[in-house]
């Protein structure tokens, strides 16, 4: 997503390494390309750590490319909220393109000779575009989002185990929340949904205590 601010810190370095050390325990790469997700509640750090492991990939020598999830929302942002403000039973899984999103991650793990063209979502200007991606000799695909630990295609899930209330201070830096009060209200509706993920996943990132 155009727009979004990335704030990395040595937890999400951390994080990213027990990602990596998971994909090395299981020769994961020796199989073909490889499909990581990165799933967590918001502010949670899903693109940092996201970001810092295609960085040790890199380092190692392999390919990677991103896939947010915040690309795949059927709404550009602002416009997402306001639909929320209007009924906000609408807040989970059915925002989203899941499915597009999986069928991308597949895509890409069969090598498209003519790249992929994938949504792309400019939050300023609240409108979404298109981008093609021509990744070429990949290794690693990484998707990155709330729900990402219910897509089918993945190869090995993580999941950050911090609650909406520990990343109030990680969202506030972010500065993408337009109405707090409101914001807790769906932050606490997308946290009985997302709790209940953390089973499926491989790897699980505990965050440090917040410093206050």
């Amino acid at each position: 997503m155009i727009g979004d601010k990335l704030v990395v810190t040595q937890y999400h370095r951390e994080g990213a390494l027990q990602i990596m050390k998971k994909i090395e325990e299981k020769d994961l790469t020796d199989a073909g390309i490889v499909a990581v997700s990165v799933a967590g509640e918001s502010g949670s750090g899903k693109s940092e750590i996201a970001y810092c492991l295609c960085e040790l990939l890199d380092a190692q020598g392999k390919k990677s490319v991103i896939l947010a999830q915040d690309d795949y929302f059927k709404l550009p942002p602002k416009s997402n909220h306001q639909k929320r403000l209007q009924d906000i039973g609408c807040v989970g899984p059915s925002e989203v393109k899941l499915d597009l999103l999986d069928q991308h991650v597949q895509a890409l793990k069969e090598r498209p000779a003519d790249g992929l063209e994938k949504p792309l979502v400019y939050f300023e200007e609240d409108r979404i575009d298109t981008e093609v991606l021509q990744p070429g000799q990949l290794d690693v695909v990484v998707t990155e989002g709330t729900y990402t630990t219910l897509l089918q295609n993945m190869d090995l899930r993580a999941f950050i185990d911090r609650t909406y209330h520990q990343t109030k201070k990680a969202r506030l830096k972010r500065a993408r929340d337009p109405d707090l009060d409101f914001i807790e209200k769906v932050l606490e509706i997308e946290h009985r949904e997302i709790s209940k993920h953390k089973s499926r996943a491989d790897v699980i990132i505990v965050a440090p205590p917040e410093k206050r």
